[in-house]
């Protein structure tokens, strides 16, 4: 196909299986992702869930030490529980380890979720309809402060940060981390240079998910942008509007760069592949319910989602590619086309280690990737 595809993986833990399998098995998607042509392969970083992805740099090292040629790298950082100097020297690190083999994404996810968790009452949004953007699904957003208020999200979040800490402005961190790489960083008008990291030839990529400030910031600094529509499908094709429309030149690109994720289920047919995605609905519930990610259900023992449920997680569960290699890729060339996508990066999810690897396998045979 027309553009290059990636991975984006959160080292899920699945039913009956626990934290140390989850890593392996990420390290052998990834192996196996290089052999079938992927070009990135980027971990997402979440805690108090089950998925073994909460730090990272971590795993990122680890799986570039197994790796010889795929791209590895963070989607994302989450800036609002950690320190600009921290990022920077941790994958700075990496970099000299693995030289032009390491992504820096950085994202403000920590930050909105402390936004909502501050807000007393919902701000008031007009509605809005499910919409087909030529024969991409646009839904309505899914109200993340009616989650946020969860007590039980709250008492887990609260321990991400220091108590009474203060997070930086997302802009003023990414500013930061782009002063310390290229060694202009100064602390009160005295010289800090960070090292490892300062010079190191890193990128930040920018992720986000609305209109709002990550992709103001990526824009007026000219870095890439990864719009989240496997998660916020509502306002992803937003996000990437104002992007490209407010974009200025950097050192780093002279026009836009975007990136699109998807989550997909890819199988032999589509009746297997409908199976093999019939837990992921009750997957997404048990974050949003407040409890955190349960480990992924196996599909052979879970009973449907009652219509309460199903509201809850539609705009999830609509906006999964699922079927055969065919269909698939089908979506998601409607994804690039709509969105004008420079690349694509997909998560896919399965109960099985074997069957993850098929639907990765299968897709990147689909879409013509060079192993």
């Amino acid at each position: 196909m027309s553009v290059p595809l990636s991975i984006l993986d959160l080292a899920p833990i699945s039913e009956g299986c626990d934290a140390a399998s989850a890593l392996r098995n990420a390290v052998d998607l990834a192996q196996h992702a290089e052999q079938w042509g992927f070009k990135r392969y980027w971990i997402a970083e979440h805690h108090f869930v089950a998925v073994a992805s909460s730090a990272p740099a971590v795993l990122i090292g680890q799986i570039a030490a197994a790796t010889d040629r795929i791209r590895v790298g963070a989607a994302a950082v989450q800036l609002g529980q950690t320190t600009a100097v921290a990022v920077v020297e941790s994958f700075g690190m990496l970099e000299a380890f693995h030289p032009g083999r390491i992504d820096l994404g950085v994202g403000r996810s920590g930050q909105r979720r402390r936004e909502a968790l501050n807000q007393s009452k919902p701000k008031a949004k007009p509605p809005r309809e499910w919409r087909d953007v030529d024969g991409v699904i646009v839904p309505p957003p899914f109200d993340i402060s009616a989650l946020m208020r969860n007590s039980r999200l709250r008492a887990k979040m609260s321990v991400l940060q220091q108590p009474e800490a203060v997070s930086p402005d997302f802009a003023e961190q990414v500013g930061d981390i782009l002063a310390m790489l290229d060694g202009s960083y100064e602390i009160d008008g005295v010289d800090a240079h960070a090292t490892p990291g300062e010079r190191a030839g890193l990128t930040p990529w920018v992720f986000g998910s609305s209109k709002g400030q990550s992709a103001q910031v990526a824009a007026a600094r000219g870095l890439p942008f990864v719009a989240s529509y496997h998660i916020t499908p509502a306002t992803a094709l937003d996000a990437i509007d104002v992007y490209r429309t407010a974009f200025q030149p950097s050192a780093a690109l002279s026009e836009p760069y975007v990136v699109v994720s998807a989550d997909i289920v890819v199988a032999d047919d589509s009746a297997t592949a409908r199976h093999l995605a019939s837990s992921y609905g009750h997957w997404v519930y048990s974050i949003r319910a407040g409890d955190g990610a349960i480990p992924y259900p196996n599909p052979d023992g879970v009973e449907p989602l009652s219509d309460e449920q199903l509201v809850v997680v539609k705009d999830r569960t609509a906006t999964q590619f699922v079927g055969d290699p065919d269909e698939v890729a089908d979506k998601l060339d409607a994804l690039q086309r709509v969105t004008g996508a420079d690349e694509l990066v997909i998560t896919s999810v399965t109960h099985g280690q074997a069957d993850r690897l098929r639907s990765h396998e299968l897709i990147a045979k689909r879409w013509g990737l060079g192993g």
